[in-house]
């Protein structure tokens, strides 16, 4: 009998998010495909959405560069990995950052790694730690943050190497410091070929937050064994652009960024193409990294890497309108300075 009450829970719920993806679909206008989230769960969904609404006060506080560059000088595409190839591997690294709310962190120590590589003409082609930022920066990580705090941890008191949990994805088993330690999930939209289990399964339960780490793991290997001496900062304080171009120039100048933009249900249910609004409520904030921009027949989008690993969306990336700040999207990023100094120790 139990089971028989399950399964016809699970056939409405089957139901209504074919509801859901088909009104998407049939929208008018519509610019990207929605699937079906088999193990849709609300309650998941707002758990990783980890950025504080506060977040964008204090990021309008933040200082904003001016650069040499001229607005007709920026083009109608641009794409970080082909710009710096010599730093493409850290550019393309996927994280997953598992059923927790550390988006905040996620974002930043991608985009961090990124402009860290840039910076010093990858000399320093490494990932810095998503374990140190999410819980040195914050007593509880996975409890969301600010956009702007795991930037001004960098800076201040820096992040050692770390890449993810167990070694996976472009980056591998490079011997850092102090890797991811809660599991990769599989995180909206079909299930496909991504072979982690669900949200919310026995294989990737809601996560609490672990200690900062104060050493290096046990599997660390020379260069990445001593934790102070491991530790990368730049030089400066942490900056922040707003709007189409100003979000250009700084990318342009110096690499990837990090925003934060507000999740509406629908997003849940994305698969591919340029993402807008149609549908749903709006869940929570969400933080990631702009490592790009490009048209498609006629729409402007900002290429976006996600922290949900890269089986999802288009292979860990996905596209959103740009130009009118959907979602807010470009109301505020945070970044290194173009110019910062790196240094380690």
């Amino acid at each position: 009998m139990v089971g028989a009450l399950v399964a016809m829970a699970e056939a409405k719920t089957d139901a209504k998010q074919q509801q859901i993806v088909d009104q998407i679909n049939n929208s008018p206008d519509i610019l990207w495909k929605a699937g079906v989230n088999e193990d849709y769960n609300p309650e998941n969904f707002r758990k990783k959405l980890g950025v504080h609404f506060s977040s964008k006060d204090a990021v309008m506080k933040l200082p904003k560069p001016e650069y040499d560059i001229r607005d007709e000088d920026i083009p109608d595409t641009f794409d970080s990995e082909s710009n710096w190839p010599q730093c493409a591997k850290v550019i393309g690294d996927i994280r997953d950052q598992s059923m927790c709310g550390c988006c905040w962190a996620f974002a930043a120590a991608s985009a961090a790694s990124d402009r860290l590589c840039i910076s010093t003409n990858a000399t320093a082609a490494v990932p810095l730690s998503a374990q140190d930022v999410c819980f040195c920066a914050s007593f509880d990580g996975c409890d969301g943050g600010q956009i702007d705090t795991p930037w001004n941890h960098i800076s201040r008191k820096g992040a050692v190497t770390g890449g993810q949990y167990h070694g996976t994805y472009p980056i591998g088993k490079g011997g850092y410091c102090s890797d991811f330690t809660l599991p990769h999930c599989h995180h909206h939209g079909p299930q496909g070929n991504d072979p982690y289990p669900p949200e919310g399964s026995a294989g990737c339960p809601s996560q609490s937050s672990p200690q900062c780490p104060s050493s290096c793991d046990s599997n660390a290997t020379f260069p990445h064994t001593d934790f102070q001496k491991d530790k990368w900062r730049f030089s400066g304080e942490t900056q922040s652009a707003s709007g189409e171009t100003g979000i250009q120039k700084a990318i342009m100048a110096g690499g990837p960024v990090e925003t934060a933009f507000s999740v509406y249900s629908d997003f849940a249910n994305y698969v591919s193409g340029i993402y807008h609004h149609v549908s749903g409520s709006m869940e929570g904030g969400h933080a990631v990294r702009i490592v790009g921009w490009g048209v498609e027949s006629g729409t402007k989008y900002w290429k976006v890497a996600n922290s949900w690993n890269p089986y999802w969306g288009e292979k860990g990336y996905f596209r959103i309108r740009r130009g009118n700040s959907e979602c807010g999207i470009e109301d505020g990023v945070t970044f290194s300075p173009a110019g910062a100094t790196w240094t380690q120790g």
